[in-house]
C-alpha cells in the first residue's frame, strides 16, 4: 500500500533528523531527543538500581567515592571523540547518549568482576574497584596529553569560580544552608557550579558554543553565560529539596542513586568542558 511507504519514509526521516544526525554530526540537541534522553535515564535509573542490588551494593559514600574514576572516564571519552583520536563509526559511540552506555558497560562489568573476585562488597572491593578505573582514566589522560598542550589557567579559573560560586550559596541562600550540610547535596552543588563555571568561561572568554536547548536559548537572549549560576541554582537546589524534604519514605539506596544520577549530571560535562578548553580542542 502506497501511505505505508509514506509513513516509513516520514519515520525515518524523522529519526535520522532528532536522533541519529545529531550523533553523527555531533551537532548537539534539539528539544525532541532531549526529552527522549531524560526519559530514556529516568527508566534506566529504575533497571540500575535494580542491578546494583542484585549484586549487593549499598549507595554510600565510599561506592561514590569508587565510582568517581568512572565519571571522569565519560568524560575522558568524550574528549578523545572531541580529538578525534578515534574516527567514525567508532567515534559515535563517544557522543551521548551512547557514551552512557560504553561507560556504565565497562563500569558494571569491572564492578561485577571485583564482587565476583573478592566475594561481595567490602571496603577492598571498592578500593580495587576504583583503582581500576584511574588506571584506565590515566591512560586516557596520558593519550589526550600527547595531542595537545595544556593551559594551566583555564581549569585554575573554572575551579576557582566554582568554589567562590558555591561559598556565595552556601553563606548568601540562608534556606538552603541546612541543605548544603549533607556531603552528597554539597557535592552536587558544586558540581553544578562547576559545570556553570566551565561554560561561561568556554562561552565568554573562549568562544566555544553551548549544545543544549534551553540554555542556548536562555544565553543567547541574555548575552552571557554566567546566566548559568541562577539557572543551574534554580534547578537544583529545588530538586534537592524535594528530595530530602519529600522523599523521606523512599528506600535510602533509591535516594542515593537519585542523587548520584545528578552529581553525575554536573560533574561529567564540566570536567569534559574543561578538559577540552584546558587542551584547546
Amino acid at each position: 500500500m502506497w501511505w505505508c511507504g509514506d509513513v516509513v519514509s516520514t519515520l525515518s526521516e524523522f529519526v535520522h533528523r532528532y536522533y541519529i544526525d545529531p550523533i553523527v554530526y555531533d551537532t548537539g540537541y534539539n528539544v525532541v531527543n532531549t526529552l527522549t534522553w531524560a526519559l530514556v535515564l529516568g527508566l534506566s535509573l529504575f533497571g540500575v538500581y535494580r542491578l546494583l542490588k542484585r549484586l549487593g551494593v549499598r549507595i554510600d559514600s565510599g561506592f561514590i567515592l569508587a565510582l568517581a574514576p568512572y565519571i571522569a572516564m565519560g568524560s575522558l571519552l568524550r574528549v578523545v571523540e572531541d580529538a578525534r583520536i578515534v574516527l567514525p563509526p567508532l567515534s559515535y559511540l563517544l557522543i551521548t547518549p551512547l557514551i552512557y552506555f560504553v561507560v556504565f558497560a565497562v563500569a558494571i562489568v569491572l564492578l561485577a568482576a571485583c564482587v565476583f573476585v573478592w566475594g561481595g562488597i567490602s571496603r577492598r572491593t571498592r578500593v580495587v574497584y576504583g583503582l581500576c578505573g584511574a588506571v584506565l582514566d590515566i591512560g586516557l589522560l596520558s593519550l589526550l596529553l600527547h595531542t595537545a598542550s595544556a593551559e594551566a589557567w583555564v581549569p585554575m579559573a573554572i575551579v576557582g569560580l566554582s568554589i567562590v560560586a558555591f561559598l556565595a550559596v552556601f553563606v548568601g541562600m540562608r534556606p538552603f544552608t541546612t541543605l548544603l550540610l549533607s556531603p552528597i547535596n554539597a557535592a552536587i552543588v558544586w558540581a553544578h557550579m562547576f559545570d556553570a563555571s566551565s561554560t561561561f568561561v568556554g562561552i565568554d572568554f573562549l568562544g566555544y558554543v553551548e549544545k543544549h536547548v534551553l540554555p542556548t536559548l536562555i544565553i543567547e537572549h541574555v548575552h552571557t553565560a554566567l546566566v548559568m549560576y541562577p539557572l543551574k541554582l534554580g534547578i537544583y537546589l529545588p530538586v534537592l529539596y524535594l528530595i530530602d524534604v519529600h522523599m523521606r519514605d523512599e528506600g535510602h539506596d533509591f535516594i542515593q542513586l537519585l542523587k548520584l544520577t545528578l552529581l553525575v549530571l554536573g560533574l561529567a560535562p564540566a570536567m569534559r568542558n574543561t578538559l577540552r578548553m584546558t587542551l584547546g580542542i
